[in-house]
């Protein structure tokens, strides 16, 4: 990782069930999507691609890693402060990496970014536990990259092309397709 981008590691020693651990991707991308905000402005154009990527200007700014050891969730989280991988560093179809240098002028060291995350975090988990994951669903998916535009969803097993419709009660990615509608718990997507 460059020197000067984020690089962190978060962990709940009792974060719930499997299904609970899942959510907290959700939790982790709002949190990230407010301290971009807060130290950008809100003139940067931020979204939020399921389940764990935060976007800025169309392309890759941060991603999120999920990582369960029994009871603990370990968040990982990395943002591109300062400089991005290029494109022969990603997958093919990935969307572009950017910075947030690059992007919006805002130069901002990774220990200063860190208490503006911590806040949104503590704000984004206080709301998961008091009141469960329908408002953060809620304002997910108000940030939400190509919702009710077509997508492309890969599994380990197969390919699915569809209208991104929603994410479900579960956190699922919900399809739309010639098929019918499809709940997928776990993809890579692309547009």
């Amino acid at each position: 990782m460059p020197a000067g981008n984020f690089s962190a590691s978060l962990v709940l020693p009792r974060a719930g069930s499997p299904a609970e651990m899942g959510l907290r991707s959700f939790v982790a991308s709002l949190a990230l999507y407010d301290a971009v905000r807060a130290v950008a402005g809100p003139e940067a154009r931020l979204s939020l691609k399921w389940p764990n990527d935060v976007l800025l200007s169309g392309g890759k700014l941060a991603g999120i890693l999920l990582e369960s050891a029994g009871e603990a969730l370990v968040i990982g989280i990395g943002v591109n402060l300062v400089a991005a991988p290029g494109m022969t560093d990603v997958e093919e179809g990935a969307l572009t990496p950017v910075s947030l240098k690059s992007e919006t002028g805002t130069e901002i060291a990774p220990e200063d970014f860190l208490p503006h995350l911590a806040q949104a975090f503590a704000f984004w988990e206080e709301r998961f536990c008091t009141y469960g994951f329908g408002p953060v669903r809620e304002a997910w998916l108000a940030k939400a990259a190509k919702l009710g535009e077509p997508i492309r969803a890969r599994t380990m097993r197969e390919e699915m092309h569809g209208t991104f419709e929603t994410v479900d009660a579960q956190g699922h990615l919900v399809l739309t397709s010639a098929e019918g509608r499809m709940s997928i718990p776990a993809a890579d997507v692309f547009f």
